[in-house]
């Protein structure tokens, strides 16, 4: 079946399900494969679960003509996502980086819909699967998309990029993750400038932080919208303070005085550019001052990313969806200049770091050796392996080991920075705080 085909069906059935589970009547199933699991093995209970269609690529689960057979269903997804997405004539905003590109969607998100029917990348459904699935979501009635794009590998944007085909971009910022699959960091700005590039073969706007001068060279061939703490930046912007809120001030670039205030709910003073790049956006899309103001001011960050929580006995700093090198700098000095006076650590290992993991966990154990913190807490087996001190850390090889050590070692009237990659899963020890 044709793409054009394909496409009159998905007009008159618009919900696209990859989980035979959910029930959804009038809906399409695609049967995706993975490594443990092959989608077309539950084609039938799709159907029989109200799907009228179902997608699949293998002969034998084709039981009738509700059963639509081609040759691949990944990439069938990914060509009807980029067939809808060319019938769209709406402002697609792509963004990526290394760190802060989840949260700056939200913040983006939260001011345009001020505005806008907007529509943005649901929590972190951003790679080769989730970037077909949320463009297939766009309606008649969305206004303005925002599409997440994630990468692990070289060459991943440029894929994605294609699909989503964005008019507007933004990189977040370039820094050391992944360097497992990108080998160095050379590889990871050859594959975020891919979306720079998109953007220049296809006269769309970059959203450039203007102290980056990474960003700022790759860029230089396509239209800018500036922002940042620079006074010539099309958007300025100070930090006020960070403690542990940001309270910040903006105005248009050159504006004698900064008359914009906004006391955020916003953790992390790393964050400051993810909030003014969001100001930017909203901004250039006409957003009225105060919706900007009102949005950034009730934004509450979730997920596991930058929240504060208060519990009865201490105040906890969760920031551990995802950590690598540049991002785990940013947390340790963030929580050294906030104004607590008892402070703990917890740090896990990062993740897919390949062969430069031991050399950036032994960055981190310096730049920690270097803190006032009253105490330090490593859970994960590289930390264990190159911890030599004991008296400066306590170690453990697993989130179980530390979970049992707090349950008799209680943390009280402290302020704790939990931080580290998702796979070590700390968010567990946060009921003991």
């Amino acid at each position: 079946m044709n793409v054009k085909d394909l496409y009159s069906i998905f007009q008159f059935h618009f919900n696209i399900i990859t989980d035979s589970r959910k029930e959804i009547k009038n809906s399409i199933f695609f049967a995706l494969k993975g490594e443990k699991f092959n989608g077309n093995e539950f084609a039938e209970v799709a159907i029989n679960q109200g799907c009228s269609y179902a997608i699949i690529d293998e002969k034998k689960y084709q039981k009738d003509l509700r059963f639509i057979l081609v040759d691949n269903v990944l990439e069938t997804l990914q060509v009807l996502a980029k067939y809808h997405r060319s019938q769209l004539n709406i402002p697609v905003i792509g963004i990526t980086g290394t760190n802060g590109k989840t949260t700056t969607k939200e913040f983006i998100k939260s001011i345009l819909c001020k505005k806008y029917n907007t529509l943005a990348t649901s929590g972190n459904l951003n790679n080769h699967i989730g970037v077909p699935l949320t463009l297939l979501s766009i309606t008649k009635e969305t206004e303005i998309a925002i599409i997440e794009m994630g990468a692990n590998h070289i060459g991943e944007i440029t894929e994605l990029c294609e699909i989503a085909q964005p008019n507007f971009g933004i990189i977040t910022n370039i820094g050391k993750a992944h360097l497992e699959g990108f080998g160095s960091i050379e590889g990871i700005i050859e594959t975020k400038k891919a979306l720079y590039d998109y953007l220049e073969n296809h006269s769309g706007v970059a959203f450039v932080n203007y102290k980056d001068e990474t960003l700022k060279e790759l860029s230089k061939n396509i239209p800018q919208i500036t922002y940042g703490c620079a006074q010539h930046a099309d958007f300025n912007g100070n930090l006020i303070e960070s403690n542990p809120f940001l309270t910040i001030e903006w105005d248009i670039g050159n504006a004698k005085t900064l008359s914009n205030r906004i006391q955020t709910k916003i953790i992390g003073d790393y964050n400051f550019d993810n909030i003014m790049a969001s100001i930017a956006i909203g901004s250039f899309f006409n957003v009225p001052v105060d919706d900007i103001k009102n949005a950034l001011e009730s934004f509450e960050p979730s997920g596991n990313r930058s929240q504060l929580i208060n519990t009865s006995t201490n105040v906890v700093i969760l920031d551990a969806y995802n950590a690598n090198p540049t991002s785990m700098n940013a947390s340790i000095i963030n929580f050294s200049r906030m104004d607590y006076k008892e402070k703990v650590a917890i740090i896990g290992d990062m993740f897919e770091l390949g062969k430069e993991s031991s050399t950036e966990h032994q960055i981190v154990l310096d730049l920690l050796k270097d803190q006032s913190f009253n105490q330090v807490i490593l859970v994960g087996n590289t930390f264990s392996l190159l911890t030599k001190d004991p008296s400066a850390f306590i170690c453990f090889k697993d989130v179980e080991e530390a979970y049992q050590y707090l349950k008799e070692n209680p943390i009280k009237n402290s302020s704790v920075l939990i931080k580290g990659s998702r796979g070590v899963r700390l968010e567990k020890i946060v009921e003991l705080l």
